[in-house]
């Protein structure tokens, strides 16, 4: 190897002051890149910060537009609502979320009033609306001399249906599947297309992994399962090839955006997505992820805003064209401080 000044080929040039970094940036991150996930509760005058989620919180339907029209404002254009009703209104057949007056459903029809031009993302799942907590409709089965409880299939698909034309009725633009039964991208395209909402998008959550980064959601949506695990219908970590199979039955069944679950974990995932199929793909920056940054700054152990900005640019560089992330309006106010330039 030469030695100075023979030395030709000098890489540091291309990065040793901001200015050049700004430049050469091969991946940027904009807040028009990012969905928010907003977390809708029942009440009047709530805005309560969510203990294992710093900076997020829980929002009655009347203080919801005053958040999201600030994240509008700030360039991020699009919101992911998930409910989390009161305990007395949960059931064994989650009938209460598809409810004409649900939580969701008024929380939609409240942002499309107040913040017109926001595009509105819902999540179709029933895991937040049982007194069990699963993403399907449980039934009890006997297995030889056992008694078991499964997550049934098909019986899900219809309540699946039933929320996704309750959120269109309401003015969604966008539903967003999280359950992973199979079909239910169908079924939704079907029921949403027979009731007049043929222009309602379906973002499915097509590689939804079974994960330990799930904790802090679950604590902000009430939504653990009571007994057992999500092992049966979200997928194993090493499975990349299955991921694949999911996301084509998605993309055959109708869906227009695929969802890679979570983020960080699954980049390898995000990126095989990104060249196989010509729909957009989207990346779930989960609770985990985002929670960790604030627990190693706690610690002293990292800056949560450079861990921040690099966990987006590792998603965007991957190949996600919509990040779902929690940072979102965080990333966007130094967006703007910062002149709408990268960091340096």
């Amino acid at each position: 190897m030469p030695s100075f000044p023979e030395l030709r080929l000098r890489l540091r040039r291309l990065r040793q002051t901001p200015a050049v970094r700004t430049l050469l940036a091969e991946t940027r991150v904009h807040p028009h890149d990012l969905l928010a996930p907003l977390f809708v509760v029942e009440g009047k005058g709530v805005r309560q910060e969510i203990k294992s989620l710093p900076g997020q919180h829980h929002f009655s339907v009347d203080r919801l537009a005053a958040e999201a029209d600030a994240l509008f404002k700030l360039g991020v254009p699009a919101v992911m609502l998930f409910g989390v009703p009161h305990s007395k209104d949960k059931t064994l057949d989650a009938r209460n979320a598809w409810a004409k007056g649900g939580i969701v459903q008024r929380a939609v029809a409240e942002l499309k009033k107040r913040v017109p031009g926001l595009l509105v993302f819902t999540d179709v799942c029933v895991c937040e609306y049982t007194t069990h907590g699963h993403c399907g409709i449980v039934q009890t089965v006997k297995v030889g001399s056992r008694v078991e409880k499964v997550i049934a299939n098909d019986p899900t698909l219809k309540a699946l249906a039933s929320i996704a034309v309750s959120h269109a009725d309401a003015g969604a633009d966008w539903v967003a599947p999280s359950d992973m039964m199979d079909g239910r991208v169908a079924a939704l395209r079907q029921a949403l297309d027979a009731s007049g909402h043929g222009g309602v998008g379906i973002l499915s959550y097509a590689a939804k992994f079974a994960s330990a980064f799930y904790g802090p959601f679950r604590d902000a949506a009430h939504s653990a399962p009571a007994f057992g695990d999500r092992k049966s219908h979200q997928m194993q970590a090493g499975n990349a090839r299955e991921a694949l199979a999911e996301m084509q039955a998605d993309v055959d069944e109708g869906a227009d955006m695929l969802m890679v679950k979570p983020g960080l974990p699954y980049l390898d995932i995000i990126r095989d997505a990104a060249g196989a199929f010509d729909c957009p793909i989207a990346a779930y920056n989960v609770s985990g992820e985002y929670s960790l940054a604030f627990a190693l700054a706690a610690k002293g152990w990292g800056d949560a805003d450079a861990i921040r900005d690099e966990s987006l640019v590792a998603l965007k560089r991957a190949g996600a064209k919509v990040i779902i992330t929690y940072w979102a309006k965080s990333f966007a106010l130094d967006f703007k401080q910062r002149g709408g330039l990268d960091r340096g």
